[in-house]
C-alpha cells in the first residue's frame, strides 16, 4: 500500500535538535523525533489516521495534554510514555519547562491496522479498538520494541517484514483490545486492565474517576465492571478509588509541608473533615497523628 501519513500540526517553542529518522512501510510511517521545548511551548496535531507516540523520557511532570481546546487549565492531563491517538481526534500541548525529549511516531493507515487485527480479534472488536484512545504511563516492553524499531530506522539491516512485525506487536501491546471471552470465564479483570487503570488513575492530580470512566478506561460497560471489579480485589470500585487517594495523602503528609486542609483540597476532599474521616477509617489514625509519629521516627 503506497500511503503517507496527512496530519495538521503548528508548534511554538519546540526545536528539532537532531535529523528526523524516518522509514516508510506497508500502511506504515515511522518518524523518530528529538527536540528541545522551551517553558511554555504549545503544539496542536490533528492527523486523518490512527497514530501512536511513545515517548523515550518521563515527561509527564514536564508536558500537559488535552483533547479539549476551550479550558485548557481544566481539563489537560500529564503526557504518559505511550499514547494511542484514534484518527479525527485533535491533540494541544503545553510544555511546563524546558527540556529535551525524543519519542517515536507511528502514523497508520486505518485499513492496515483493520488487516492486521482482525483474523485475530474480529472485525467488531478491531474496529472498537482503533476508536478507543489509550493513554499508558507504564511503557514497559512497548517501550523495548519501540527502541528495536529505532534502531532499524536508524540504521536498516533487516528485510521490512522485521519493522513491520515490531509495529504489530507495539499495535497489539497497545491498544485496548480486552479478550471478553477469558473475562466472562474468569470472571476477573486481567493484570493489564488493572495496570492500565492505575496508570490511568495515577496519571490524575486527584485519583478521580467515575465508575463509568473507569469501566470505559478497561472497554467493559459499567455494570459488569463494577461486578468483576470486586471480584478482582475485593473492593467496590469507589472503595479502591478512596484507598488510593488516601495513599496519595500519606504520600504527600511525608514529602511535602502542606497542611492537611491543603491536601484535602488537592485531592479533591470536601473539606480537611472529609478527608480525616476517609483517612482514619483506612489508616486507623488521624491525617495530622499519622504524620507526627513518621516524623518522629
Amino acid at each position: 500500500m503506497s500511503y503517507w501519513h496527512s496530519m495538521a500540526w503548528h508548534t511554538e517553542g519546540i526545536r528539532v535538535v537532531a535529523p528526523v529518522k524516518w522509514r516508510r512501510f506497508d500502511g506504515l510511517v515511522s518518524v523518530f523525533w528529538e527536540a528541545e521545548s522551551q517553558s511554555g511551548a504549545t503544539g496542536y496535531y490533528l492527523a486523518d489516521d490512527p497514530r501512536i507516540m511513545i515517548f523515550f523520557n518521563d515527561v509527564s511532570s514536564r508536558i500537559r495534554m488535552s483533547n479539549r481546546d476551550d479550558n485548557f487549565s481544566q481539563h489537560y492531563r500529564p503526557m504518559t510514555r505511550a499514547v494511542y491517538v484514534p484518527a479525527g481526534v485533535p491533540m494541544w500541548t503545553s510544555s511546563e519547562t524546558k527540556h529535551r525529549f525524543s519519542h517515536l511516531n507511528l502514523h497508520m493507515h486505518r485499513d492496515r491496522l483493520l488487516r492486521f487485527l482482525t483474523p485475530s480479534v474480529g472485525a467488531s472488536a478491531a474496529l472498537a479498538a482503533l476508536r478507543r484512545p489509550v493513554e499508558l504511563q507504564d511503557a514497559g516492553a512497548i517501550q523495548t520494541l519501540a527502541g528495536l524499531l529505532v534502531d532499524e530506522i536508524s540504521n536498516p539491516s533487516k528485510h521490512a517484514v522485521y519493522a513491520e512485525s515490531l509495529v504489530g506487536s507495539i499495535v497489539a501491546g497497545l491498544l485496548d483490545i480486552p479478550d471478553h471471552e477469558a473475562e466472562k470465564a474468569n470472571g476477573r479483570l486481567t493484570q493489564a486492565q488493572m495496570n492500565k487503570l492505575m496508570s490511568r488513575i495515577d496519571g490524575l492530580s486527584d485519583c478521580r474517576l467515575t465508575v463509568a470512566e473507569m469501566a470505559a478506561t478497561v472497554g467493559l460497560s459499567e455494570s459488569w465492571f463494577s461486578n468483576v471489579f470486586k471480584q478482582t480485589t475485593g473492593k467496590t470500585p469507589l472503595q479502591w478509588q478512596l484507598g488510593r487517594r488516601v495513599d496519595l495523602a500519606k504520600k504527600l503528609l511525608l514529602e511535602s509541608d502542606l497542611a492537611v486542609a491543603e491536601i484535602a483540597a488537592q485531592l479533591g476532599f470536601t473539606d480537611q473533615a472529609h478527608l480525616t474521616k476517609a483517612f482514619r477509617q483506612i489508616a486507623g489514625d488521624t491525617p495530622a497523628a499519622w504524620r507526627r509519629v513518621r516524623q518522629i521516627c
